[in-house]
């Protein structure tokens, strides 16, 4: 067998089952004597709720619990109020219902018939209340508030301490970031710019919905199967919410059937786990692809940019306020307002800032983590607006980029020293691979033709774009590696394997260490219970984190058969060496088998090695630390643009990222192309569409995700390799730094075809034909 190594692709360790449908997903389990769960939800986006009379629901045959208000406040073993940030949620609605979509009450029964049979026969009687729909709306003076007040925790995450909501407002939280002197910079500046960018609320669109099971024992041991991203930050909120340990909490996770953080955090947990305690059974609860929408959402925002530059091009100061709609409850809007605002500054050099980025209560679905976490609504009005000042200066936007972006050893917005910074190289790639220097393709000289003027119909542009994100900071992730009595490793980890390959990348990571097979390593599945602590399988930091928790467990492994050989062989620990699998001794060669059976005497016993990893608000330096890592990528677009009909087509994308090491370089590419795809949904497509508080477009037939026929001829996924000390063999997390540049880059490309500049996120040919209409007077 080969051994694994890093740097080199294998056969996936979920291959053959999920290529052959043998994977097991939460929609699939059975739990003996397990009920269906369905919710009911509010029609309207704000109503106080008056009465609930659930007495025709308990009659209906199969049914067997109805929870409601009272449940929740009258059992005082339950804490209604739950959050990851703020406890300004329930597990039903209280007092008041806050969005359409939103739970008033459940129904347990014994099919699925029954159970949405009772939810019509529920009796709730609402007095609707005025709504607030947009920021606009919710940050006017003296508006209707959407919460009179809102719990604050006791302890919650490191990074969001600071951040409080804004009593008598729709102000969840206000993040300020202030740096040098704003007014002097803009006094020194030769041109200033001001532009206002939009995006909607979009869905995460993972194939599998939101679903749970959960079961509580007589003596209140509760067991919950969840499609979640973090079930440790799981495990502690359903502790907190009925008032036991987290070791009286357990959080199963089978495969997942995709995230991009709209899994992170408690979604259906609480309500399943109160409909199981009420019912006195296990209960199942899937939601349909509606219901998913109700759920979480994609934060809309209102991005005002203020820039101000030399003739030359360098930025000078950048005033800058963000509106993040985070819906009816804050999830983790604060900590996606905090990253949206860090990064509203680019991965530029700007040495006067002042940045003030809100998270906005609205009467819409909760909106929380996307990938990207508030970076790729920064980075669309950061990367426009970058074109916007590179066509009135004359000056190449690639040129524009390299003149003012990071290089090793620049300090962050932060003051903290940027370290293994591979932005530049990302931009070289992307613009090598779509031909940025030749101009026969493309307008990006000053020879475009205007709009109306002879000349094709068809025009063709070039854009590029760039981004900087961090990683949660503080982390911790831990690991443990076991090896068995033949040398085979069985590696326990809490990342959540769903779809990015997590498994094989653990798995390469220890092997390579260890020197044995991949084949003959085990990851196991994600158990509380089995397996130890891990944050979160977001942010793209499971390779980094996890990955050097578990490359730390196999050298302690490696520490204790050292220490076995020096003890049974007599040999020295310095002359003692590992290679290919092997234990290199002076005179002869040992297998990790051999020294097993000499250390227990007889064909069994075990090793186990432990791997921690902590990261700080301080790095290792002693210096402040917003991120343990940085992300660095670009990306660029060729377009074609129809000047009579405002049609897009999208001939070639390139993305480039730098990925630290590439443990899987196809695996890589595989990320990079993924999150590409993704981004050209929400660049061109992708939009959740209101009527006065409805969803008008909750499934996806209406919501209109890219097709086949909508992808370029080629995309060109680039792992740019800049290694990072701290990751495991200098390797960085990936997974969602290609998805960010995509709408910018586009939307340059478009502008360089045919010159007109789109502002509000969808980019969708009707809004590109009446640009070109108002530029041609005719609007």
């Amino acid at each position: 067998m080969e051994l694994a190594d890093i740097g080199k692709t294998f056969r996936r360790l979920d291959y053959e089952t999920k290529v052959t449908g043998k994977a097991q997903y939460l929609a699939d389990m059975i739990i003996p004597g397990m009920c269906h769960g369905k919710i009911l939800r509010s029609p309207y986006p704000h109503a106080r709720i008056k009465r609930i009379d659930a007495a025709k629901a308990l009659k209906v045959p199969g049914v067997v619990a109805v929870l409601t208000r009272d449940d929740i406040l009258h059992d005082a073993a339950i804490e209604p109020y739950y959050g990851p940030v703020f406890k300004d949620q329930t597990i039903v609605a209280v007092e008041k219902v806050r969005h359409v979509g939103d739970p008033v009450a459940a129904v347990a029964a014994l099919t699925l018939d029954a159970a949405e049979e009772a939810l019509k026969l529920i009796e709730v009687e609402y007095k609707e209340l005025p709504a607030v729909l947009t920021v606009e709306d919710a940050i006017k003076p003296n508006p209707t508030l959407v919460h009179e007040s809102v719990r604050i925790p006791e302890s919650g995450f490191a990074d969001l301490t600071e951040l409080k909501p804004v009593d008598g407002t729709n102000i969840c939280t206000h993040f300020r970031l202030n740096r040098g002197d704003i007014e002097k910079g803009f006094a020194a500046s030769d041109r200033i710019f001001e532009d206002t960018f939009t995006l909607p609320a979009t869905q995460h669109s993972f194939l599998e919905t939101h679903a749970c099971i959960a079961s509580v024992e007589p003596r209140g041991r509760i067991t919950v199967w969840a499609t979640t991203q973090n079930p440790f930050v799981v495990r502690t909120q359903l502790a907190n919410i009925f008032k036991v340990p987290v070791s009286k909490v357990r959080i199963i996770v089978p495969y997942l059937g995709g995230g991009y953080g709209g899994k992170v955090y408690p979604k259906i947990e609480p309500i399943t786990v109160a409909l199981a305690l009420k019912a006195g059974r296990p209960v199942r609860v899937v939601l349909s692809r509606e219901e998913v929408f109700y759920t979480v959402t994609k934060h809309a925002a209102v991005l005002r940019m203020k820039t101000g530059v030399k003739n030359d091009g360098t930025l000078v100061a950048r005033e800058c306020e963000i509106h993040l709609d985070t819906g009816a409850y804050a999830e983790i809007g604060p900590r996606v307002a905090k990253k949206s605002g860090y990064t509203a500054a680019g991965p530029y050099r700007i040495p006067n800032l002042k940045i003030d980025s809100y998270s906005v209560y609205t009467n819409k679905p909760p909106a929380g983590a996307f990938r990207g976490f508030g970076v790729s609504q920064s980075a669309w009005a950061v990367e426009s607006q970058m074109d916007i000042i590179a066509a009135a200066l004359k000056m190449d936007p690639l040129e524009i980029r390299l003149k003012n972006g990071y290089d090793e050893g620049d300090k962050f917005v932060t003051e903290e020293t940027l370290r293994a910074v591979g932005l530049k190289e990302c931009l070289d790639e992307v613009a090598k691979s779509i031909g940025w220097g030749d101009k026969a393709g493309s307008a990006q000289s000053a020879l475009r033709q205007a709009p109306g003027t002879e000349g094709a119909r068809v025009k063709r542009g070039k854009g590029i774009a760039c981004m900087i994100k961090a990683t949660i900071t503080p982390s911790v992730s831990c690991a443990v590696v076991k090896m068995n009595e033949d040398a085979s490793l069985s590696i326990y980890a809490g990342t959540v394997e769903m779809g990015q390959g997590s498994e094989t990348t653990l798995a390469q990571i220890a092997g390579k260490e260890l020197g044995i097979p991949l084949q003959t390593i085990q990851v196991l599945g994600v158990d509380t219970d089995v397996v130890p602590y891990d944050l979160t399988t977001s942010s793209s930091r499971s390779t980094f984190h996890m990955g050097k928790a578990v490359q730390l467990a196999a050298q302690d492994i490696m520490r204790q058969l050292k220490q076995i050989v020096a003890k049974e062989y007599g040999v020295p620990e310095d002359r003692i060496n590992f290679a290919g699998g092997k234990i290199r001794l002076p005179e002869s060669t040992l297998d990790y088998a051999d020294v097993m059976f000499k250390r227990f005497g007889m064909p069994g016993g075990t090793l186990v090695g432990d791997g921690q990893v902590k990261t700080s608000v301080k790095d290792e330096f002693g210096e402040k630390s917003t991120s343990a890592f940085w992300f660095y990528a670009a990306g660029a677009a060729e377009v074609e643009v129809d000047e009579e009909t405002g049609k897009i087509k999208l001939l070639k994308y390139a993305s480039a990222v730098d990925v630290g090491k590439a443990i899987s370089p196809l695996g890589c590419r595989q990320q990079l192309a993924g999150a590409a795809i993704t981004g050209i949904g929400q660049a061109l497509f992708e939009e959740i569409a209101y009527d006065n508080g409805q969803l008008i477009n909750p499934n996806l037939v209406d919501y209109v995700l890219p097709a086949l026929g909508d992808m370029p001829a080629v995309i060109d996924p680039i792992a740019v390799e800049t290694p990072d000390r701290n990751g495991p063999f200098g390797a960085k997390g990936i997974g969602e730094s290609a998805l960010i540049p995509v709408a910018p880059a586009i939307a340059n490309a478009i502008y360089d075809a045919v010159g007109v500049r789109i502002k509000d996120l969808p980019i969708k040919a009707e809004k590109v034909f009446l640009a070109l209409e108002a530029a041609r007077g005719k609007v």
